[in-house]
């Protein structure tokens, strides 16, 4: 339920920032939320179309009613639960502003994770020099949500082509758009198909495969924030009962589709490492590696496509 006192807030005469960012702060650490100054921060930023920078330059910058009202507007939404995410609109990922909706889900920064280990292990690192990076690699990203991996590599790989499949037609209308925005719709085919179905494409055609699909149990529920639970997609949360269902039909298709030596990446969740690793223990896969996040958890799982 919004703070009421937001409504007391926005009839106040008007307020200088420095007076406005204390209120907010104050209504978000009622609510006992762990990050209510840097929430508050960032809400005003978007309220005011300033930087950070800017707002502390100018701590006595008085606002105007209707910005005042815009801002409180948010600090009751998140005071009651909406993500920061949702309220602004936008999410940073491997450096890069995403647009973010509540038809997809929010990008972590664990996830990137999955393009270090992809551009690593393909010899495509950052630098300009690397061998593969001007190559003209074929990658799919099953499940793409917001399109923040496929446009991630499609900008450190600019010769890439790029397949980026989604069972949602809103979630891949939020990828095109931030592809437009990043200047590389024109190298990402979004396609929309469901992961546990056969894809229709052409097998041993990819280089590269990514994927973070869902991968929290069903179970789980119960554990999760309030904002994630309530405002997040399911269909991109939840990976059945146990949360480990979609690993052995999408590792499944990745044999199929990818070329012999090709590369399979997969985010994993915090207890799926021994699922996975059991399911990349056939024959058609080799030079299996877990890479953990800096919290030391196993994050990522990668393997290459052995003969056929």
């Amino acid at each position: 339920m919004p703070d009421s006192s937001s409504a007391a807030a926005r009839n106040k005469p008007i307020a200088d920032i420095r007076a406005a960012l204390r209120e907010a702060i104050a209504q978000l650490e009622r609510r006992h939320l762990p990050a209510a100054a840097k929430d508050a921060e960032l809400l005003l930023m978007c309220a005011l179309g300033r930087d950070r920078a800017w707002i502390y330059a100018h701590p006595e910058q008085e606002l105007d009613a209707a910005t005042r009202e815009r801002y409180f507007s948010m600090i009751a939404r998140r005071a009651g639960g909406a993500p920061v995410q949702h309220l602004t609109g936008q999410q940073e990922f491997w450096g890069l502003d995403f647009e973010v909706t509540p038809d997809v889900l929010i990008p972590r920064p664990e996830t990137e994770h999955v393009i270090e280990v992809a551009l690593e292990r393909l010899g495509a690192g950052p630098a300009a020099g690397s061998p593969r990076r001007t190559e003209e690699l074929r990658i799919m990203d099953m499940g793409t949500g917001s399109g923040c991996i496929a446009i991630a590599l499609a900008g450190e790989m600019p010769a890439s082509r790029i397949v980026a499949i989604d069972i949602s037609p809103a979630a891949l209308e939020v990828a095109r758009r931030n592809a437009r925005r990043h200047g590389v719709a024109s190298r990402i085919d979004f396609v929309k198909c469901n992961l546990m179905e056969s894809l229709p494409i052409l097998p041993a055609h990819f280089d590269l495969i990514v994927s973070n699909p869902p991968y929290i149990g069903r179970w789980e529920a119960a554990t999760l924030a309030s904002e994630v639970r309530e405002h997040e997609p399911e269909s991109a949360l939840f990976g059945g009962n146990k949360g480990t269902e979609l690993y052995a039909p999408l590792i499944a298709q990745a044999a199929l589709l990818l070329k012999f030596g090709g590369l399979l990446v997969l985010e994993i969740g915090h207890a799926s490492s021994e699922h996975v690793l059991g399911l990349l223990a056939a024959p058609a896969w080799a030079d299996v590696a877990v890479t953990n996040d800096l919290a030391g958890i196993p994050r990522v799982i990668s393997a290459r496509r052995g003969p056929r």
